[in-house]
Formats: structure tokens, sequence, C-alpha cells
């Protein structure tokens, strides 16, 4: 009988440990309760900072992060970056490693204005299904690499999940290689380049579900970002936001 309940307490222990793994694992995602209040992330911001992750800043701050997710280049990023110019708005650019290789000018341009690269891993795989602490580790290293042979200068260690895949593992690597995971908190249907979205279906997205310390997702490759973003910038700051770079996140939440 001793024997059984042994058997039983360790079963319920192997149980208990799989389910806080599994609980800990997939794909980032969000809820919206009310329109200009924060969302709720998969995770809490208090596990979420175990990790040096975030998905969203201080909330009592009207200020907006914004951040792109560059997998390629097809013709937009010029027209963004002359609107990030124009209204003097910070941007980071989370680049994976074709982007690099493909294109090293508008890597280059990207940083002289001013603007910060992250890391968006070298062959934007699923992090969350590499167990292996070197596999995991070069993904992040060769793109650190690529950065260094383009612009002369150590990355910033700003890292994206792909896809927002993530488990604690993979969260608890990236930080023992330095970097930040930046999630986010707020995003549209933007990524499809044959079905881009209106300017009112986007609006109807990004304007009422903004909120203190977004940070907001787009991406380069968007049509209709390069289209809209200098009227979004302007909507904006006429609700009262204004817009700081990670590094601003980073040292108000630490």
């Amino acid at each position: 009988m001793k024997n059984f309940f042994k058997f039983i307490l360790l079963t319920l222990i192997i149980l208990l440990q799989n389910f806080n793994i599994e609980a800990k694992t997939g794909n980032w995602g969000l809820s919206f309760p009310k329109p200009g209040e924060s969302p709720i992330g998969n995770e809490s911001c208090d596990y979420l900072k175990n990790y040096n992750a975030y998905f969203i800043g201080k909330n009592s701050e009207k200020v907006i992060y914004l951040t792109f997710d560059a997998g390629y280049e097809n013709g937009y990023t010029d027209k963004i970056l002359d609107t990030l110019k124009k209204n003097q708005v910070p941007a980071t650019f989370f680049l994976c490693g074709n982007y690099f290789k493909e294109n090293p000018d508008m890597v280059k341009k990207i940083v002289a204005e001013g603007h910060i690269i992250g890391n968006h891993t070298m062959s934007h795989p699923d992090m969350s299904k590499i167990t292996d602490k070197k596999t995991f580790e070069r993904e992040l290293s060769q793109i650190e690499e690529l950065y260094k042979s383009i612009t002369g200068n150590e990355i910033k260690k700003f890292y994206r999940p792909p896809m927002g895949k993530y488990n604690a593992e993979s969260l608890q690597m990236a930080k023992d290689l330095g970097y930040s995971t930046i999630f986010w908190s707020l995003a549209y249907m933007d990524f499809d380049d044959k079905n881009q979205p209106t300017k009112e279906v986007a609006f109807s997205k990004l304007i009422p579900r903004i909120h203190p310390g977004a940070i907001l997702l787009l991406h380069n490759t968007s049509k209709s970002n390069s289209l809209i973003l200098d009227e979004l910038i302007q909507k904006y700051h006429e609700m009262g936001y204004e817009f700081k770079s990670l590094e601003h996140l980073i040292s108000e939440c630490q």
C-alpha cells in the first residue's frame, strides 16, 4: 500500500510538472477587455519580467513603442523611414538573416537614421522547439555577426521570437544570452502582402485599441502601413501619445 501511494504521488508530481510546462508554452496572444485599456497577454508582466521579457510598458505613461518585423524587403521601408524622420519618431526593426544579407544598405540606413535593429533570428524558426542551447544561441549569434560586419558595431540586445512562439526554456536561454525578449501589446493583420487591409480596417484596429505603454507591432512589408503611417502617427499625437525607443521601456520597467 505504501508503494502504491508513492506511485500515485510521483504520478501527480509528473503531471503537475508537465502541466506547468504546457501552460507556459505557446503562441503569444492578447485579449482586449475595453477600448483604450491595456490588453491581457498570455503571461503577466511579472512572469515575463523574470526572463527580461516585456509585452507592454508602464500603463501610467501615454507612450508608444513602435516596432517593425522585417523578414524581407519589398520596397516600402524607404517610405516608412521617411515618415518616421518627418515625424521624429524612433522605431525598432526586428530583422531576420536574409534581410541583412540581401539589404545591407538598408540596414545601414535604418541605423544611420537613429533607429534600433533587433534580433529576429537567422532563419525565423519556431524557437520554442529548439531545446539545444548551442542551436538556440547560433540563431542569435549569426545575426550579431551580420550586424557587426555591416555596421561595425555590436547589436543592441533586443530579441523578438519569430511568430511569437515561446516557452519558459526559450525565454531563459534568451535571457542567459543577455537579451530582452520583446513581444507586443497591439498588432493587426498587416503581414499578407497579397491581401492588404484598407485604411479604414487598419484604423478600426489600431486607433481604439491603443493604450498607454503600447508596444506596437507592424510589418515593413505592408503597403498599407507605408500609406497610413503618417496619418496614424498624427492621430496618436492628437490623442496625447508620444513615441519612445525600447531603451526607454527597459529603463522604466527594470
